[in-house]
């Protein structure tokens, strides 16, 4: 006979987009997942449960939700998902509820959250992950998958088992000893599509056949790339190579960043953009192209959040 599958307890923590993609496949493949997040979305998962627009379906999951962390209590897995400004806050806020031998897995922007995560973690499993993923919360509870879904995570206790329980989920995930090379691949992508996606408040496919933009793209991940080698970082592909496919996978994504301007919300374009100037400066490594949007992107939060206020 073949062993009935484990049914995990897993936390979300900021069930955004992201979260509630990957919450709702675990939720779809049986495991009891509670999703923590803003009020608007817990009265709409309570009432109704998570709608998944996705690729290849379009149905309501049931979850728990909540909107504070001690929701986490009890978890075998925390997959958290706040923004890259909110990790340590967010950290701090999960501790008391966590268990020595949980997994909190960062599903998140930028290259450096795990590492600041477990400065607040001490003594519990915290794994980073690089996210392919495409989607937007549509309005509350409801979540719209635009393409991918696919993870790479890195080596912790539990990793192993977690993997293989978001593969059975539909969720193609690898485990990889340089999650380090994969996540710079993936902020030097960011780098190049968000900002451009937010300044124009449009989606990739008509931001990139823009006349010049390819070029500022090119320059971007050229400044990109001259940083990661200065901080020894090897990338696992070219991204030179990969930038443009991104387009053709995804044409009618709007960027993170276009969609937390859109909301009035802050960015995460500091830990972006941002974060290679920092650490351009930092080397002696010159980032105009890079500069140039993050400041551009400041310049707007800034101009929505004075007509917000």
């Amino acid at each position: 006979m073949t062993a009935a599958p484990t049914v995990l307890k897993i936390a979300v923590m900021g069930a955004g987009a992201v979260g509630c993609y990957y919450g709702g496949m675990l939720a779809r493949a049986g495991h009891a997942v509670t999703l923590i997040a803003r009020p608007q979305h817990v009265e709409a998962f309570r009432r109704e449960g998570l709608r998944m627009e996705t690729k290849s379906f379009d149905g309501r999951v049931r979850v728990q939700a909540d909107t504070e962390a001690r929701a986490a209590a009890g978890a075998d897995l925390v997959l958290f998902c706040v923004k890259s400004m909110d990790t340590e806050a967010a950290g701090r806020q999960l501790a008391p509820w966590l268990r020595p031998d949980n997994l909190v897995l960062c599903l998140q922007n930028g290259v450096d959250n795990a590492d600041r995560l477990r400065s607040v973690l001490p003594g519990h499993a915290v794994a980073a992950a690089v996210v392919y993923v495409a989607t937007e919360m549509a309005g509350p509870g409801h979540l719209r998958h635009h393409g991918r879904g696919e993870l790479v995570i890195e080596p912790a206790p539990g990793s192993e088992r977690i993997a293989q329980a978001l593969a059975a989920a539909g969720v193609p995930t690898e485990v990889s000893r340089d999650v380090r090379g994969a996540l710079w691949s993936k902020l030097v992508l960011n780098c190049a599509y968000n900002a451009v996606s937010a300044i124009a408040n449009a989606p990739y496919g008509e931001t990139v056949p823009g006349e010049g933009i390819r070029d500022v793209m090119r320059d971007v991940v050229d400044e990109c790339l001259a940083v990661a080698r200065a901080e020894g970082v090897v990338l696992p592909v070219d991204p030179h190579a990969t930038m443009y496919k991104l387009v053709e996978s995804m044409p009618t994504q709007y960027s993170s960043t276009a969609q937390d301007l859109a909301r009035g919300k802050p960015t995460e374009i500091d830990f972006l953009n941002g974060y290679v100037v920092r650490r351009g400066d930092a080397l002696g490594i010159a980032t105009p192209a890079n500069r140039v949007l993050w400041a551009l992107v400041k310049l707007l939060e800034g101009k929505r959040a004075d007509a917000s206020g």
